[in-house]
């Protein structure tokens, strides 16, 4: 075996939701802050990403975490989540995965009951609290970053669907949230293609119709997702995520479930402190609630607490042959869904 790059990762998934975090094998990313190496991947070099992501070394189905010494000196560690469309501020489940390996690996010292690790993501920091017990971690609450509802009831032209409705709502990346019962759906598995068709429309229109930026973090514009929002037959709230290139989020979703309790909030039907269960399309679940009410550049806003589990499933390692014709990976429309403009 003639590798000339080795990459080992820790695979895990949150509620469903497979993260895989690269725990040796990446040197570091240019950048001053989280932010700045998220935006010196999407817009300079993406070369790993790509490695890391695409097939045959990733698939479509799964996040990639990279981790850092910490920027901000407040906390424990740096991390990014690389996706295939690009990297991203902000990711719940990859958080619950990243603390989950980080206690369950030794990468970070267990301490019990409980164990406080802080993040340093491009959105800004995050507090996760683990319980823990006989080394195990059993749950983490994640402290997300503040949120805020910035469109209420915005309209777009859809192309193929006409007139839509959503709220566009800021969790830690941007969402347009959408009511499914606009198209006679539910959230089911066996809608699951459909609900990916009509999310990845909406996504294409509303970055191509609406001006969404954040007041605070400027070089965050646009959505990053789509998501369905709806309840079960028992009145739970139920999510479904529609990530580029055309998938669903296994996991309930934590920054979609931050930016729909910002729209909640923002029309009366929550109030702090009252915890919910959200639930995703495989019936995973989340508990959710608002810790206060936060402002955000003059925006009313929450600060939102994502709660959920983890589990290590695997531990992963890739390489690259020199002779490999497919250093960057590749991506068909069979696995990766026809949303290649979404991706880059």
């Amino acid at each position: 075996m003639q590798w000339k790059k080795t990459i080992t990762m820790v695979e895990a998934h949150a509620e469903g939701e497979v993260g895989r975090i690269v725990m040796s094998g990446v040197n570091d990313i240019p950048g001053d802050t989280m932010l700045e190496k998220m935006n010196y991947i999407n817009q300079v070099d993406d070369s790993l990403r790509r490695f890391l992501v695409f097939e045959p070394r990733g698939y479509a189905q799964m996040s990639t975490n990279l981790i850092f010494d910490p920027i901000n000196k407040d906390a424990d560690i740096g991390f990014l989540i690389l996706q295939g469309d690009k990297a991203h501020a902000m990711s719940g489940s990859n958080s619950i995965c990243l603390v989950t390996v980080l206690l369950e690996t030794g990468r970070i010292e267990m301490k019990e009951p409980e164990t406080t690790v802080t993040l340093d993501t491009p959105a800004g920091i995050v507090q996760a609290t683990a319980s823990c017990k006989n080394g195990k971690c059993e749950r983490v609450s994640l402290d997300m970053t503040p949120s805020y509802a910035d469109q209420l009831d915005a309209i777009i032209d859809v192309e193929g669907l006409g007139k839509v409705s959503v709220d566009i709502a800021f969790g830690g990346i941007f969402y347009a949230l959408i009511d499914p019962s606009q198209f006679d759906l539910k959230i089911l598995p066996e809608n699951a293609r459909q609900l990916v068709d009509i999310g990845t429309r909406i996504h294409r229109a509303v970055n191509e119709q609406l001006e969404i930026s954040h007041p605070e973090l400027e070089s965050i514009k646009g959505i990053s997702y789509t998501m369905f929002v709806d309840h079960d037959d028992e009145g739970r709230m139920k999510g479904a995520t529609i990530l580029p290139p055309g998938r669903i989020d296994r996991s309930p979703c934590g920054t979609g479930n931050s930016a729909r309790l910002a729209v909640m909030e923002a029309r009366g039907q929550i109030k702090v402190g009252e915890i919910l269960k959200a639930r995703s399309i495989i019936d995973s679940e989340f508990q959710v609630e608002i810790i206060s009410k936060k402002t955000i550049a003059g925006k009313p806003g929450i600060l939102p607490r994502i709660s959920g589990r983890g589990w290590i499933h695997g531990i992963h390692q890739v390489g690259i042959d020199p002779s490999d014709p497919y250093p960057l990976g590749y991506k068909v429309s069979d696995c990766w869904g026809d949303a290649f403009d979404l991706l880059s």
